[in-house]
């Protein structure tokens, strides 16, 4: 989050109401301004910035039908669509809160409130009107764009050192191993050193170590000549050749054969090697980034790595974080995605609602970026109106709660298990007996997770 405080504005014609708000939202370090009719709220909103709005549907020209709070919504929604608005409503005007909510408020307020449920309300709407505002912002700072290459989407703090040890690296030829889970990106990641680096007018050739078989790895990358084995009818290019005074990117490193890793090492560490079937010598200059999704140590313990050429390949190591450990990130990377695919598929869409982006913030990615993108695609395809709706996206909980864990770090299992809770048992106060913790403690972390009971 920004660092400013969260700015909230308030409206309601009752003033012992806006000093009780007042009280309350300032007591946990939110901004605000209070306001008592909807022409100050309409000004207010011309002057200043705000992440949420909470107003009274009634005011001084009647006291039950909600109309002028359902028309200040309208135009509320017209000049700011990303302001969330939470409304305040009577019991006995729920109807209205409810047609309200038609209308485009986020959410609405009993009078009297619940302290707890309210302020879990206003946080949720906060982090994500600020998220829809940065997912619609363009990209800028969250953008790193290199010649030749994808734009690398980057803004949250866990990828700061990633983009540093990108720009520090790249200039020179020290061989880089780039580590993490499948589909967070480590392809991207060597488009962008490649680009960054003095390699960057020769070629970048790519090689995916786990699709190529052991019977032909070696004429892969090195090549061979006529006669070298039966279907060798012609001379042939290795990969290392392809790709002299250039960039060779080694894709799931940890699959190279064991028979082919002393290979592999000699021509790293002295650029030298025969092609398949010749005793002439070939050297190359070639600059060699690598990529793996396994434990590479752990593979190197259990024999089937070789120590020494664990070191030549990780000369720097960059550990790509998941998705789930960069959240602040799903915004801007799910624009990027819609843009992509909207101008593929030849829709107009001008972006996501807020159920779609908060599904999108909550889900736990176990594929990461891609399935970031895959999920974006679809809703693409799917969306019937001008915005992505949250039942485009296809996004579907994990049949097997164990895996889906796995997957998720500590904060996201114990939001994921309040959750799971407060849909069973329908209650707070059930579900905090079932959880081991008294009531104001799950209201403590339903509002720490923005979790609607």
């Amino acid at each position: 989050m920004p660092s400013r405080s969260p700015r909230v504005l308030l409206a309601d014609d009752q003033r012992d109401i806006l000093e009780a708000l007042q009280l309350l939202l300032k007591s946990e370090g939110f901004q605000v301004q209070s306001v008592s009719s909807p022409a100050a709220v309409l000004a207010a909103i011309d002057e200043a910035d705000f992440d949420a709005a909470l107003i009274d549907l009634n005011y001084a020209r009647d006291t039950t039908s909600g109309q002028e709070g359902l028309d200040l919504l309208a135009r509320l929604h017209a000049q700011d669509p990303t302001l969330p608005v939470i409304v305040l409503t009577a019991w006995a005007s729920v109807d209205v809160a409810v047609e309200a909510m038609r209308r485009g408020a986020r959410d609405f307020v009993q009078k009297p409130w619940d302290n707890a449920r309210l302020l879990a309300i206003v946080r949720t709407q906060v982090e994500l009107s600020r998220a829809l505002r940065r997912g619609r912002q363009l990209e800028g700072a969250a953008r790193l764009s290199f010649d030749g290459a994808p734009p690398l989407i980057a803004r949250s703090p866990a990828m700061k050192p990633v983009i540093e040890l990108i720009e520090r690296t790249a200039p020179s030829d020290a061989n880089v191993l780039i580590t993490g889970e499948n589909g967070t990106g480590k392809g991207l990641v060597a488009q962008a050193i490649h680009a960054l680096s003095p390699r960057a007018g020769r070629p970048m050739v790519t090689v995916n170590a786990g699709g190529v078989s052991e019977t032909v790895f070696e004429s892969e990358l090195f090549g061979h000549v006529r006669g070298a084995f039966t279907d060798a009818r012609a001379d042939r290019v290795g990969r290392f050749e392809l790709a002299d005074g250039g960039t060779l990117f080694l894709d799931e490193i940890a699959n190279v054969p064991s028979s082919q890793q002393a290979k592999l090492l000699r021509v790293l560490a002295a650029g030298e090697f025969e092609r398949l079937g010749s005793s002439r010598t070939r050297r190359v200059d070639v600059r060699i980034l690598s990529a793996t999704n396994a434990d590479i140590d752990g593979e190197v313990a259990a024999g089937r790595f070789r120590q020494d050429l664990l070191f030549r390949l990780n000369t720097i190591e960059i550990a790509l974080p998941p998705l789930r450990d960069r959240r602040d990130d799903i915004p801007s990377l799910a624009t990027h995605f819609l843009e992509q695919h909207a101008r593929r598929y030849r829709k107009n869409l001008s972006g996501f609602d807020s159920g779609a982006m908060d599904a999108l913030l909550r889900h736990p990615w176990p594929g990461n970026v891609r399935e970031l993108e895959h999920s974006i695609e679809r809703a693409v395809l799917m969306a019937a109106g001008p915005t992505v709706a949250a039942g485009d996206l296809g996004l579907r909980r994990s049949q097997d709660g164990a895996q889906s864990l796995e997957n998720m770090g500590l904060e996201d299992v114990e939001a994921f298990l309040i959750r799971k809770a407060i849909s069973r048992y329908g209650s707070v106060t059930e579900a905090a007996k079932a959880l081991g913790l008294s009531r104001s403690a799950l209201y403590r972390r339903l509002e720490r997770y923005g979790i609607q009971p």
